[in-house]
């Protein structure tokens, strides 16, 4: 599909300079007629002149400043259209391209989320059926609800980032912000993760009683996409901190793993709708796309920041910074 959308790209692109040279030439051709218009126009009012006529020279000066007018006109209406043209060229082009990259990237969140919404599904209807079938031991019976309760959380919490970023990109999301214990707030996301992930090593270092203002859904989503990022691109033997601490009158939260980490050029891509890290060919991690558009959204919705840096020796560093 990559290979047949930038065949598409190459044609388009061929097929735009085409058109804009064909422009151009055409442009530079009018100039060219108009001034050799001009110039024969010149010369027959030259050869209808006197040459007894006492006023010859200065009609002489008079028929050349008006062919110099002229010319002087012809090139600045055609300065004047090579510009539009390009300006227009290069609008339309810019526009071709971010529509074709938005097509792609629809295209690639659809063919994600059809995935990320059937293998929980499938799962979950596998479990079911062998606990239907199948009279199992007390201890296999509670390892098969407690993964299919895994998998609906996960297929709650995809269905959630999707409405929400419907919700916030069309502005009818009605935000009701309250003063809220950020601390417990980080903790229950915290103690929810690991309840699912009971192998994982998460760690925290969290303040006791930091307040922000804000609104408890939106900071839990937050908060949990974070820590879904980091789990997503860390192996299980990596730790992941997650650290809340009030910094010179601010709130500041630091979700840090050992990851595979971001690098320079996709630093800022990555909280864009749609945007995944990594080649669509060779990316085997889960996930929409939406999760760290969601991250920057709602910390927008709070006038806070948020940005990535590098851990050492590996790995990723996404800060958050409220106002106290």
């Amino acid at each position: 599909m990559m290979g047949a959308i930038r065949k598409k790209l190459i044609y388009i692109t061929i097929g735009y300079w085409f058109l804009l040279l064909y422009m151009v030439a055409a442009l530079v051709w009018w100039f060219i007629a108009l001034d050799k218009q001009n110039t024969d126009i010149a010369n027959i009012k030259l050869a209808e002149l006197n040459k007894n006529d006492k006023e010859y020279i200065a009609k002489v000066n008079k028929i050349y400043e008006g062919k110099q007018r002229k010319t002087t006109q012809y090139l600045g209406e055609g300065i004047t259209f090579f510009a539009l043209i390009v300006v227009g060229a290069v609008l339309v082009y810019n526009a071709t391209r971010k529509q074709i990259k938005l097509s792609t990237q629809q295209q690639n969140f659809m063919m994600a989320v059809t995935h990320e919404l059937k293998t929980p599904i499938a799962i979950t209807q596998l479990n079911l059926e062998t606990l239907q079938k199948h009279k199992l031991e007390e201890v296999k019976q509670q390892k098969l609800i407690t993964n299919t309760l895994k998998e609906a959380n996960r297929l709650n919490s995809l269905c959630n980032n999707i409405l929400l970023a419907a919700q916030l990109d069309g502005g009818v999301y009605n935000s009701s912000k309250l003063q809220i214990n950020f601390s417990d707030l980080v903790k229950g996301c915290f103690t929810t993760y690991n309840n699912h992930y009971p192998n994982g090593k998460i760690v925290t270092q969290i303040e006791e009683n930091v307040f922000v203002l804000g609104e408890v859904l939106l900071l839990q989503m937050l908060v949990n996409n974070l820590i879904d990022n980091a789990i997503k691109y860390s192996s299980k033997e990596e730790t992941i901190l997650i650290t809340v601490n009030t910094i010179q009158n601010e709130i500041v939260l630091k979700v840090i793993d050992n990851g595979v980490g971001i690098s320079n050029i996709e630093k800022n891509k990555v909280f864009e709708k749609f945007y995944r890290s990594g080649s669509e060919e060779t990316r085997t991690t889960k996930g929409t796309g939406l999760g760290l558009y969601l991250c920057k959204k709602i910390v927008d919705q709070h006038n806070a920041t948020i940005f990535v840096t590098d851990n050492k020796p590996s790995g990723s560093v996404f800060t958050i910074t409220f106002k106290a």
